[in-house]
């Protein structure tokens, strides 16, 4: 495992080895790489995927300003890839970095060789929408806020209710070193909607989802890969959120379709 910086300040770490594969990585609290625990849970979607790839997993830089658009960062990831590979690279986008895959792909085809969406759409859901407001929201005001997550994280009315008391005790151990990063990619997506644009995307794309997915939609997913020009859908029957990434079939799928 390697750790770096890319132009524009994008935090990156590696691992695996052989052809690279940028994973631009879901939605963080701290725009930084991670340490602890949440290293050790990331690296369980990210060591399967090293075993075919050399992955570079990025991140949207610190300091972000209020007012950034999903362009603007969209912008920053495509020189900062031109800037290290000097050709097209395979992308992966997972959740909030699906949403950002699916803007780098439309502002700047020259970048990108082949692109797998997987947990994310041409846009947000209502109920994502809401959780993502009111969690960055509370947070950057000095209040608790992890419970908001509720809704996208139980499947059921109950698991809800009971996941809502568990995430608001777990949240200081979640606090971000600056919520103000978080916050503002929070209002870059909720404005996302590349809808538009998916007929101008050229390179080719594997959209994959949960179909139990709370934050995302199987119609959203189908929708996304319909009006793409040239694509795959899988959607992995029973999978949340999170499951999608772990599933046993995640990394052979996405190395099937980027070889």
């Amino acid at each position: 495992m390697d750790t770096g910086t890319l132009a524009h300040g994008l935090p990156f770490y590696t691992v695996g080895a052989g052809k690279p594969l940028v994973v631009l990585r879901w939605f963080t609290p701290d725009h930084a790489n991670p340490t602890g625990w949440a290293l050790r849970m990331e690296r369980k979607s990210m060591d399967p995927l090293g075993r075919h790839f050399h992955v570079y997993a990025v991140n949207r830089a610190p300091g972000m300003p209020a007012g950034t658009t999903m362009a603007d960062i969209a912008t920053q990831h495509a020189q900062a890839l031109a800037e290290r590979f000097c050709e097209p690279v395979d992308v992966l986008g997972m959740s909030s970095g699906g949403s950002l895959a699916l803007q780098l792909a439309a502002d700047h085809p020259e970048v990108v060789r082949r692109l797998v969406v997987a947990g994310a759409a041409y846009t947000l859901t209502p109920r994502t929408r809401e959780v993502q407001r009111r969690y960055t929201e509370a947070v950057a005001a000095g209040r608790r806020g992890a419970q908001h997550q509720a809704p996208v994280v139980g499947r059921t009315a109950l698991t809800r209710a009971l996941f809502r008391p568990l995430l608001w005790l777990a949240d200081p151990l979640m606090r971000p070193a600056n919520p103000l990063d978080m916050l503002h990619f929070a209002q870059a997506e909720d404005s996302f909607d590349v809808r538009d644009r998916l007929t101008c995307i050229t390179a080719p794309t594997l959209i994959i989802g949960g179909g139990h997915d709370m934050a995302y939609t199987v119609e959203l997913f189908r929708e996304t890969a319909e009006r793409l020009p040239e694509s795959e859908l899988i959607v992995y029957p029973g999978a949340s959120h999170i499951g999608t990434f772990a599933h046993p079939r995640f990394a052979e799928d996405v190395a099937e379709f980027l070889s």
